[in-house]
């Protein structure tokens, strides 16, 4: 598949849909060059990897301003599972923040004060930083699994030099970190190794990691969109040939791999037994570990990428506007607590210029643990009336000297999930966005490189200057989306 160059452009900078940037589709674009233009009445779009038609669903005359449906989704106001599904949480809560500094004695870490958990030998326990893991590339061109205190750039290699590793993910008690070693990722549809998923102690101590599933055990040449907590246990995506979907679950501590579902992607875990996942039949779907999944229908049959809080279980998604007939012009929206009506918050955008119009869409949501906030990107692009889209930020296009990508932040109201507000600009030219577990750090790649910035949760504001952690020998990557989310440790 030959991928055209907004598509190529971002791929390294931005990697906003789930599906990352191997033989498999991306987005739309992809999905037109491949396959050419669609039939009368027809759209391709991109699902789980995969080109789509789909019927154009475009806006009566005259209504082309409003939302259309996307607030009141078919279904929306009589969904059963949905007030039970984005009901209140089991797991998670509001964290407490202590007072204790860098160094302090503690007991727990609700003593210490944002950023820092209370950790050491039970007779000598202190407040330290957070640590922060990611994949990086290092100066061999080996993929490394990384971890770094958030306040110092001091990076820590989880495998030996010799082995390639990816995707690091905490256990809920913060004390045992997984990631992938020896795998083989080729872009194409042969060739991939899924190596071993493996764990390590944390603080780390000399020795081989413990191997908990490989290629044959665990069914898969790739062990994709990887999570842990705050799970019981690790979920990930199958990956078969050309075929990426199927969720797997792996206990704890290794032993026998079990499907959770025959298809489906991005799993993302409610607490630790219930978890969400989107697939291109349905949408998003709902189950517990062992138990029947149930579609989300609220969400509408092409929400995709389901992210929970850890307070009240909103659940937030992406779902391309139906409105329009770009296939890739992503809109973020909330399912709230109830299964009241989807609120919209934040989508696609488009300004008139000379010889096309600057367009942008959303990607890579996230939440502030307490579901106060959420975070997203927008990445903009150059739309011409004829020829290729170009990427923002690059070339000779009217926004050539623009941000092709924007972290923003949106106030959320946790009793019904609406936006309070405007959104915030946050960072230009940012991608990745991750909140600390209590709230008063986001992390995000920029230029490669690992940026944490303070933030004060009550305004959003920012607090002081981030905190940039150079290149060194490692340099961020970002060409699997959430996969390469850099991920906080637990407090």
């Amino acid at each position: 598949m030959t991928k055209r160059v907004v598509i190529s452009a971002l791929c390294g900078v931005l990697l906003v849909l789930s599906t990352g940037c191997g033989d498999e589709c991306v987005d739309v674009f992809d999905c037109r060059s491949d396959k050419g233009p669609p039939p009368a009445g027809k759209d391709w779009t991109c699902r789980s990897g995969n080109c789509e038609l789909r019927d154009v669903q475009r806006p009566p005359e005259g209504d082309a301003g409003t939302e259309g449906d996307a607030g009141t989704e078919q279904d929306a106001g009589t969904e059963v599972d949905a007030g039970t599904d984005a009901g209140t949480a089991d797991g998670g809560g509001v964290v407490v923040i202590g007072t204790g500094a860098k160094g302090d004695a503690c007991t727990s870490s609700a003593d210490c004060a944002a950023g820092l958990r209370c950790e050491g030998a039970t007779e000598a326990m202190t407040c330290q930083a957070l640590l922060v893991a990611f994949t990086a590339m290092d100066d061999t061109d080996e993929m490394a699994a990384v971890v770094t205190r958030f306040d110092e750039p001091a990076p820590t290699r989880l495998s030996d030099a010799e082995v390639n590793s990816l995707y690091p993910r905490w256990n809920p008690a913060g004390n045992r970190i997984a990631f992938v070693q020896g795998a083989t990722e080729t872009g194409t549809s042969t060739g991939n190794l899924a190596g071993e998923l493996v764990a390590r102690d944390v603080p780390l101590a000399a020795g081989a990691p413990t191997m908990l599933a490989n290629g044959t055990t665990g069914s898969t040449e790739g062990f994709l969109y990887l999570e842990w907590e705050p799970g019981n246990s690790l979920l990930y995506v199958r990956r078969e040939g050309d075929s990426i979907s199927g969720i797997s679950r792996v206990p704890a501590e290794g032993g026998t791999v079990e499907e959770a579902s025959a298809l489906g992607s991005s799993p993302e875990w409610r607490n630790g037994n219930a978890f969400a996942f989107s697939t291109a039949a349905v949408g998003i779907s709902t189950a517990t570990v062992g138990g029947t999944p149930t579609p989300l229908a609220i969400a509408g049959r092409t929400a995709e990428q389901p992210h929970y809080n850890r307070v009240n279980a909103q659940l937030l998604f992406l779902r391309p506007d139906d409105t329009r007939p770009e296939g890739m012009n992503t809109a973020l929206y909330i399912v709230p607590v109830g299964g009241a009506a989807v609120q919209t918050i934040a989508e696609f955008s488009t300004a008139a210029v000379e010889g096309g119009s600057v367009d942008s869409y959303i990607a890579n949501p996230t939440w502030a643990p307490d579901g106060s906030w959420v975070a997203y990107v927008r990445a903009y692009f150059f739309n011409p009336t004829t020829g290729e889209p170009e990427l923002c930020g690059a070339g000779a296009s009217p926004c050539a000297g623009d941000p092709g990508n924007i972290i923003f932040l949106r106030r959320i109201n946790p009793a019904d999930g609406a936006p309070v507000g405007d959104e915030v600009s946050f960072a230009e030219g940012a991608t990745l966005p991750s909140f600390s577990p209590d709230g008063h750090h986001v992390a995000y790649i920029q230029t490669g490189q690992l940026y944490v910035q303070q933030i004060d949760p009550a305004a959003g504001a920012k607090v002081g200057d981030p905190i940039v952690h150079p290149l060194g020998d490692y340099t961020l990557q970002t060409s699997r989306g959430d996969d390469h989310r850099p991920r906080w440790q637990p407090r």
